[in-house]
Order: C-alpha cells, then structure tokens, then sequence
C-alpha cells in the first residue's frame, strides 16, 4: 500500500468527504549517486549554517522567507497547515466542466483518492457514480506544499483521480513558436492521414511502448559487474538532412510502418494520393498545337 501524501476532506457542496491522497504512479529510472572518481568515495552534499560556519542536522533547518538580506521571516510547518484558508485542509469542488474544455497542457500529476473511513464509503462512491454518469469531471481548488492549486477530479476505473492543474497565468503563450505561414495540397493532408492510419494502435501495449533507455542502461551496469564487454550501441538509420519532397517521404513512411509491422505494403501505398498532372494537360496539347500550326475546325453555330 502507497503511503499516504495527504489526509483531509472533498468539500462537494453541503457534502463532506473524509479521503486520503496516495501517488498514482511510480518511478522506475534508474539512480545514480555521485562519487570521487579517484577512489570511488561517495561525494555528499552537507547543510551548512553560513552564521555559524558549520553543519547543521535537519531538526535545526527550518523555512523563512527574506524580506531583505537582513530580515528574514521564519515560517514553521505549522503554521503552514494551520493558514486561514478553506482549502488549506479540504479540496474544495469549485465546478464541474465537460474535460474536453480542459487543454491538457494544464493537467500534471496524477493521485489517488481513497475513502478514509466507513463513513466516507457512500458520499465517496456517490461523488464517483455522479461523475461517471455526468461525463463531466470536477475543478476543484487545495493547498499542498505551500501554494494552492487547482485539480481536476476524474473517475478511473472504481477510483476518483485528483490531477494537480497549472492556473492559467503558468502556461507561456506560444505564438512566438509558430513555424513561417506555408500552404499544404489535399493529396499532402491525405497522405499524412495515410500514414497515421499505419501507426494507428487500439492501445498503449506492445514493444513500441517499453522504456528501452532503462534497460539498455541495466545491460550495461550488469555488464560491467560481471566485468563484460560492454554491449554495442545500434547504428542509427541515415537520416536525409532535408525532405525535398513531403509526398515521397510520407509514402517511404508509410513502406516502412507496414513492413516493421510485417503487412502488406502495396495494398496501403496503393490508397495513397499521388501528385497528378490532369490540370497541366491542357497546356501541353495548346502548345502541341501551336508547334504543329494545326486547328480544329470550328464547330458549326446551331441555328435558333
């Protein structure tokens, strides 16, 4: 069991909801800790009192905020907890929104809430069956760590999931990243379409969606414990250093997603658009035409 982050309340109208906040996810990475190479002596990095000119242990650490260089406000865990704000011990429901309406660069972390008590087992499980059966998700407001934030609650599965939200003044615009104004054809949008058709999955399973870094790093660290040459780094594919022509490097995309999957390659390229000449025919016979001299006799005008 994940131990628990946080413990407080869902305040959902008149409707209060004793949960407890464990992590929703893990971290699999792989730790590195620093060392002197020299000797292999591990290198730490010590707290040191700049008053005092020595180390101190954490039970003499403590927060404080610097009005100027010479005043600083010490501020305890304490009173961190104790502020005079509603969210400061419950997450407050503000509103419910369809997620579509949410841009999902604003939504981060994800937590579990669960039920603290058999008390909290029935609005717990009636907040879940009313968000799933809305479609929509709550906004809600609360304060960790500090600061108050936004979060969105959502249901998974049996369990309701708190998001941590940036607000909206967090998100940098990027009108400034925009590429220069250029113009696509239908037959470079459809051949796009072709090859996301390629790559489409039904879901997040399969090789395509291992974290190979970790594991080529774990190779390499068993390798070198049992004192084994080290395994070879794979040649990366050339790369063209610039498409020329979108149209051919969307088709070869599409050969290559086929065959890494080992399906029928002609039949896709087959349903890819192809560059034609139908509206430079004209001018060709015009200009057939006027090399040769010759006419076409004119159609005789019908009478009224």
């Amino acid at each position: 069991m994940p131990r628990t982050i946080w413990s407080g309340a869902i305040s959902f109208g008149l409707v209060t909801l004793p949960i407890k906040v464990v992590s929703a996810t893990e971290d699999h990475s792989v730790r590195f800790h620093q060392y002197h190479l020299e000797d292999m002596g591990r290198v730490r990095v010590r707290k040191y009192c700049e008053a005092e000119g020595r180390e101190v242990t954490n039970d003499e650490i403590g927060k404080g905020y610097e009005l100027s260089k010479t005043q600083v406000i010490p501020i305890s865990d304490e009173e961190l907890r104790e502020l005079p704000l509603p969210t400061a011990k419950a997450i407050e429901i503000v509103a419910f929104v369809p997620l579509s309406l949410i841009d999902p660069i604003r939504i981060g972390e994800g937590y579990y809430l669960a039920p603290d008590g058999q008390v909290a087992a029935k609005p717990y499980k009636l907040l879940r069956q009313a968000l799933e059966r809305s479609s929509k998700v709550a906004i809600a407001k609360y304060a960790w760590s500090g600061r108050e934030r936004l979060g969105l609650l959502r249901v998974r599965g049996d369990v309701i999931v708190l998001h941590a939200m940036r607000w909206p003044d967090e998100i940098r615009d990027p009108a400034e990243l925009l590429p220069p104004s250029v113009e696509l054809s239908e037959d470079e949008i459809e051949g796009a379409l072709a090859l996301m058709g390629t790559m489409t999955r039904d879901g997040l399973e399969g090789d395509e969606f291992r974290d190979e870094y970790t594991e080529a790093l774990e190779r390499v660290i068993e390798a070198k414990r049992e004192d084994r040459e080290l395994p070879a780094a794979p040649q990366p594919a050339a790369m063209p250093g610039k498409v020329l022509d979108l149209m051919a490097a969307l088709n070869e995309s599409v050969a290559q997603a086929k065959a890494s999957r080992g399906e029928d390659i002609e039949a896709e390229l087959h349903e890819l658009p192809k560059k034609t000449a139908a509206k430079r025919q004209p001018a060709k016979k015009a200009a057939q035409k006027k090399a040769t001299g010759k006419t076409e006799p004119r159609k005789p005008k019908s009478s009224a």
